[in-house]
């Protein structure tokens, strides 16, 4: 079924659910995994991995059989996304172009260069989404756990290349993604680890880490990552992913910020160690978060679908900010996913 005649209000509650998670997989092809995900679980989105990848002709003809999957299956297209930053995280490796990373761009040249041949790669193997641009500011005086993946240390610079790949990655028909929201850059602790901790107030997060995301938000990018950082004075209670006071009261609210909301990936130590995933999914709801973010096979993404669709079917207050969730996504893919 085209993008064109599906209408959210006629959605069920099944698809209302299904389309807030973007799933990991195991596999290179259309396998009986991920026929359940689109089928059964009616999945908004999958995220690819170095597993998933062989070579261009592989991606595109899973990414193809992926997407008639879905129209078979009378589901929306669904997102395909991939972390292509360049640099020390590029899941597509050779023959896709290789790029030294965002610490070496000299200037908006090599910014525009970046996202240009990476959206025209990315189109060419029916990848739809790029988790780019980081927008951490990764200061050089502290050992940033983001200092070989940020533009630097400055929020002017950051904000000069972030624009630009922003702009040439979203004209070029690729979705971008902003992260990590509201800023790593000043932490040292890998949140696939564990809960990293940042003791900032929201004056002095304002006068750095935000500066890039308020130009993002301005520049119209279409999605924001939320981060796995208990920001202590932001929420006493939550990590920003589960975060309503983030997520929900200062970046759509306060910021402004009107497109699609995505957790960063719930299998990450900072939130299995710490949460179990009803709690999470709970919280994602209460946040009024999009999508969800689940990037390995196992029982998690089943236990969210199913806490989802619990959740919606029994709350009418719920199942109404669900809905308006799943217009934002659907908005998005009606703007970038053009099939008929």
């Amino acid at each position: 079924m085209g993008i064109k005649k599906m209408q959210t209000a006629s959605f069920s509650n099944e698809q209302l659910a299904g389309q807030r998670l973007m799933v990991g997989f195991d596999g290179t092809t259309l396998n009986s995994d991920l026929r359940f995900l689109i089928k059964r679980l009616k999945v908004g989105g999958i995220i690819l991995f170095s597993r998933n990848i062989e070579t261009p002709d592989q991606i595109k003809h899973l990414c193809n059989e992926v997407q008639a999957y879905a129209r078979l299956s009378k589901q929306p297209p669904l997102f395909i996304a991939v972390d292509q930053e360049g640099g020390q995280v590029a899941r597509l490796k050779q023959p896709f172009t290789q790029f030294p990373g965002n610490p070496h761009m000299k200037g908006e040249e090599d910014a525009i260069h970046f996202a240009e041949v990476t959206a025209s790669e990315l189109t060419r193997v029916g990848i739809n989404m790029n988790m780019a641009p980081v927008l951490d500011i990764a200061p050089a005086q502290i050992n940033s756990i983001m200092a070989q993946r940020a533009f630097g240390g400055d929020p002017t610079w950051v904000t000069r290349l972030g624009m630009k790949v922003i702009e040439h990655l979203q004209s070029n028909n690729i979705i971008a993604v902003a992260k990590h929201f509201p800023g790593i850059g000043r932490t040292i602790l890998d949140s696939h680890l564990d809960l990293p901790t940042l003791d900032d107030d929201l004056s002095a997060i304002e006068g750095m880490d935000l500066i890039p995301f308020k130009a993002g938000i301005r520049h119209g990018v279409s999605g924001v990552m939320l981060s796995h950082i208990f920001y202590k004075n932001l929420d006493p209670l939550w990590p920003a992913s589960l975060s309503n006071k983030i997520a929900n009261v200062l970046l759509r609210k306060q910021m402004g910020f009107d497109g699609v909301v995505l957790t960063d990936d719930l299998d990450m130590g900072a939130i299995v160690k710490h949460y179990d995933i009803g709690t999470a999914i709970r919280r994602i709801l209460a946040a009024e978060i999009d999508l969800t973010l689940i990037c390995h096979k196992g029982p998690n993404i089943e236990v969210a679908y199913n806490e989802l669709l619990h959740k919606i079917m029994n709350s009418a207050d719920l199942k109404r900010k669900g809905i308006e969730s799943v217009q934002r996504i659907m908005k998005l893919k009606k703007i970038y996913l053009k099939h008929p």
